[in-house]
């Protein structure tokens, strides 16, 4: 019975070794390219990710994009004026599967995308509405737009890539 549990442990820990040898072993071959407001303001899209060394476990992109909502205030006339506040809009996400267990350890992202959305209507204080944020005033969507990213590819829970991209910042992103 020992000799047993003693074979059963060296598998699992030669399987463990092999497992963390292949996940280190991930080559870059192009970074993903990130597009903002693509196909609108409030979303990103990545393209271009090209990978290699994955071996046959799926690999799982996700893209996280967080951005900011601006709203216009009409007064009790009616009158429009932007409002003061822009407040956070709700994060959105995307996954992907790279392919990579169907095609000898290659994966590759095409066209995921991720868009923000807006919350529930924030009240007019919240968005500076009036001066002093009077409730005679009216809150109405004005942009809705996608200001970061942050991908992470992961593989069996493992992160093994992962970017960072900002609106105005560079196309390929930064790392994590």
């Amino acid at each position: 019975m020992r000799k047993s549990l003693r074979l059963i442990v060296a598998a699992l820990v030669a399987f463990a070794i092999t497992s963390s040898i292949a996940l280190a072993a991930v080559n870059v071959k192009s970074f993903p390219v990130a597009t903002f407001g693509d196909p609108n303001a409030a979303s990103v899209t990545l393209r271009g990710g090209n990978f290699s060394g994955l071996g046959s476990v799926p690999a799982i992109a996700t893209l996280t994009v967080t951005g900011t909502v601006s709203y216009d205030c009409a007064n009790p006339q009616g009158h429009l004026s932007p409002g003061q506040n822009p407040v956070a809009a709700q994060p959105g996400t995307a996954n992907q599967d790279l392919g990579n267990a169907d095609h000898n350890g290659r994966g590759t992202i095409t066209d995921l995308t991720a868009s923000v959305t807006a919350g529930p209507t924030p009240t007019p204080q919240q968005v500076g509405c009036g001066g002093g944020g009077s409730n005679n005033w009216t809150v109405t969507l004005n942009t809705l737009t996608a200001t970061s990213a942050h991908l992470v590819i992961t593989q069996s829970g493992s992160i093994i890539f992962c970017r960072n991209y900002t609106l105005g910042g560079p196309a390929t992103g930064t790392a994590c």
